[in-house]
């Protein structure tokens, strides 16, 4: 008896085995070989690295990049983007050679022009289509049109939307379009001018802390809050853009003195323009030319300091189980901040986790591992706004 249930043990042991050995092969060839259809609607810097990323993942076996605008439309935009040190270690790690872009870097960051950024992004793409399937169709809209025109047997996988805030794209797809308002804790306004005698090149940014104004003409004495050991620290001033296309930004921490109230609450326009008029003038590089009183008309600006909010989808991911298709939304399709500093840096934060979404899509056994994945993205994206509500304008203005 000893011998037979040892040779049955043994026997066991074996089957066991080989059934396991089989099982992880399988699994391991099924993995490798797996691959998945990508549509992504947006040739914007989100979009377009969005594209990227899901080249580098391996597991894309055909991938489409929709945009209503055209080629020309995209490379021609002049507005200066800056990516941050996390953007620019995100992007040299699928493959971007910011050596070959134009553009000039400053305390680790890269500042080149929108359009630039783009034409180069599509250049790689196409560089790509040895290894993937890649189709980029511009000029074409993502309509409920051109859904319905896509053969059954050719709906992508997965779609990443990616069209901006003024898209419709997730209203096509039926996603919930209701948004959440969180505030930043801080005031803040913008300007812009456009001087058409300057060069169209990127530059650096230019930043300045602890500034107040002299509003006594107004009827405030802000001198008296300066001294003040009690009062918070005074505004901080972002100028940045082309020497063409110059912009500026003006934020401090929510405070509630007579300064930052008489701000937030006044009726008279005139003031915010005069602020940023001398902060320029003040802080510009020598190299450029001082805003006169000529050119101040030319400048748009907040009428007066408004709250900092971050808006978010409310849902950033759904999967449409009747096409057994996986959506998520990126960029300011997803995340919108009504202060205009903070450029693609907050789309591309989003993408980080993009490649192991699509990974875990692909190699995917049923419904549920799709659907756990959705949730760890989902759960990504709560974790990339609240980290931003805490520390975002801190690294983008206060520093």
């Amino acid at each position: 008896y000893s011998a037979v249930a040892y040779d049955t043990a043994l026997s066991t042991l074996l089957a066991v085995a080989v059934y396991v050995l089989v099982k992880v092969s399988v699994d391991g060839i099924r993995q490798w070989r797996a691959r998945i259809s990508v549509l992504i609607v947006g040739s914007g810097p989100v979009g377009l690295t969005a594209a990227l990323v899901a080249v580098r993942t391996g597991k894309v076996l055909k991938l489409t990049v929709l945009d209503e605008r055209y080629r020309t439309a995209l490379i021609c935009r002049p507005q200066q983007i800056a990516l941050d040190s996390r953007s620019v270690k995100f992007l040299l790690g699928l493959g971007v050679d910011f050596d070959n872009m134009e553009g000039c870097w400053h305390n680790e960051h890269f500042f080149t022009r929108i359009g630039v950024f783009q034409e180069y992004l599509l250049s790689i793409l196409e560089q790509t289509k040895q290894k993937v399937e890649v189709k980029v169709q511009l000029g074409t809209k993502f309509t409920e049109y051109y859904l319905r025109h896509i053969p059954r047997n050719e709906w992508p996988d997965v779609i990443v939307v990616a069209d901006g805030s003024c898209g419709d794209s997730c209203s096509v797809l039926g996603i919930n379009s209701d948004y959440v308002m969180e505030s930043c804790h801080a005031y803040g306004a913008n300007a812009t001018i456009e001087r058409l005698d300057q060069r169209q090149v990127p530059t650096p940014e230019i930043r300045a802390h602890s500034l107040y104004f002299d509003l006594s003409a107004y009827g405030v004495e802000a001198l008296r809050e300066q001294r003040n050991p009690t009062a918070k620290p005074g505004f901080h001033l972002k100028i940045y853009g082309t020497f063409r296309n110059r912009y500026m930004a003006l934020v401090c921490p929510t405070s509630d003195s007579k300064m930052v109230r008489f701000l937030r609450h006044t009726a008279n326009s005139s003031i915010m323009k005069t602020i940023f008029h001398q902060s320029f003038n003040a802080c510009k590089t020598d190299i450029e030319p001082r805003l006169s009183d000529m050119t101040c008309h030319h400048m748009q600006c907040s009428r007066r300091l408004f709250e900092i909010q971050l808006s978010h989808r409310r849902i950033s991911a759904a999967y449409i189980e009747g096409d057994n298709v996986a959506v998520i939304v990126e960029g300011e399709a997803a995340r919108v901040l009504n202060f205009d500093t903070c450029g693609v840096n907050l789309g591309i934060r989003g993408l980080e986790s993009l490649g192991s979404f699509i990974y875990r899509t692909a190699t995917a056994v049923d419904q549920n591992d799709i659907l756990k994945a959705l949730s760890e993205k989902m759960q990504h994206s709560r974790q990339l706004e609240e980290t931003f509500r805490q520390t975002g304008l801190a690294e983008t203005m206060y520093q």
